[in-house]
C-alpha cells in the first residue's frame, strides 16, 4: 500500500516512521546532500543556510571525533539525548522542549493565487520580516532548502512560510511569519496549505517544528488538520572541548 493514500491521508503508522527521529540527518544525507558539510557520521548545513546539524547515531563511538572535525574545539552542536554520557570536556548547554507535528488526514493543502515564490532577490525583505516576527531561525541562503512563498501589501513582504529540512518522504514546514499589522487575516494559514498543497504534489508528507510553549501555533497547526507527534522532543547544544 502506498504511504500516501489518494485521498492524502496520511495512516497513523506515518508518525512512526523512525525519519523522523533524526530529521535533518535524513535531511544532509539525502535531498540536502548537496548542501551538507561533513562525513558519514556528523553533517551540518553551511553557517548562512542553517544552524541545523545532526550525527548518524550516538552509539558509534567516533562520533565525538567526527563533530570535533566538523566544527572545532570550543564549539557548539546539536545535544544529544540526556541518556547519553558525555566525554570528558564536553558540556552541556540551555535546552528547551519542542514539538513535532505530523499531518493527518484532515489536512487539506490548497494553492493560495496570492501567495508569490520567494528566492534570492527576496532575501532583504524575508529577513526583514523574520526580524520582526521572529518565527524562527532564517539566514541568508535559508531559502535554498526548499519553496518559500510569500503575500505582499502595497509592495512590502507582510507574511511568508516555506520549506526547510526534507527528511526523506517528508516536508518540514518552517518560517511562518505574519508582520504583526497584518494578524488575524488567516495570510500564515493560507501560506502554510500553500506550502502544504506543494508537498502533495510531489509525493511528501507535511510535518513541522514548534516550541512547546507557543501553544498559540501549535493549536494553529492542530486545526488546520497537524497534529503532535507522541514522545517528548527537546532541543539543546552541547560545547566541544576546547583543546584536544
Amino acid at each position: 500500500m502506498s504511504i500516501i493514500d489518494t485521498d492524502r491521508r496520511a495512516p497513523r503508522e506515518a508518525a512512526d516512521d523512525p525519519v523522523l527521529d533524526n530529521p535533518a540527518w535524513s535531511a544532509l544525507t539525502g535531498a540536502h546532500a548537496h548542501l551538507a558539510e561533513g562525513g558519514d557520521l556528523a553533517r551540518r548545513y553551511p553557517a548562512d543556510v542553517s544552524p541545523f546539524a545532526a550525527v548518524r547515531t550516538w552509539d558509534d563511538p567516533g562520533v565525538w571525533d567526527a563533530i570535533v572535525d566538523l566544527v572545532g574545539h570550543g564549539a557548539e552542536f546539536p545535544a544529544p539525548p540526556e541518556s547519553v554520557v558525555l566525554p570528558p570536556g564536553w558540556v552541556r548547554g540551555d535546552v528547551f522542549q519542542g514539538a513535532q507535528l505530523v499531518e493527518t488526514g484532515r489536512l487539506h493543502g490548497r494553492p493560495d493565487d496570492e501567495a508569490v515564490v520567494l528566492g534570492a532577490a527576496d532575501v532583504p525583505a524575508m529577513l526583514d520580516l523574520v526580524a520582526r516576527a521572529q518565527p524562527g531561525p532564517f539566514l541568508p541562503r535559508t531559502y535554498l532548502l526548499g519553496r518559500y512563498v510569500g503575500i505582499r501589501r502595497d509592495g512590502q513582504l507582510v507574511a511568508m512560510a516555506g520549506e526547510r529540512l526534507a527528511p526523506a518522504g517528508w516536508t518540514e514546514i518552517s518560517a511562518v511569519a505574519t508582520d504583526e499589522r497584518h494578524r488575524g487575516q488567516g495570510l500564515a494559514s493560507r501560506l502554510v496549505l500553500d506550502v502544504v498543497h506543494h508537498a502533495h504534489e510531489r509525493g511528501a508528507r507535511a510535518m513541522m517544528h514548534a516550541s512547546a510553549g507557543n501553544t498559540n501555533a501549535i493549536r494553529l497547526y492542530e486545526r488546520l488538520g497537524f497534529r503532535l507527534r507522541p514522545g517528548s522532543l527537546t532541543f539543546g547544544t552541547v560545547r566541544t572541548p576546547v583543546s584536544g
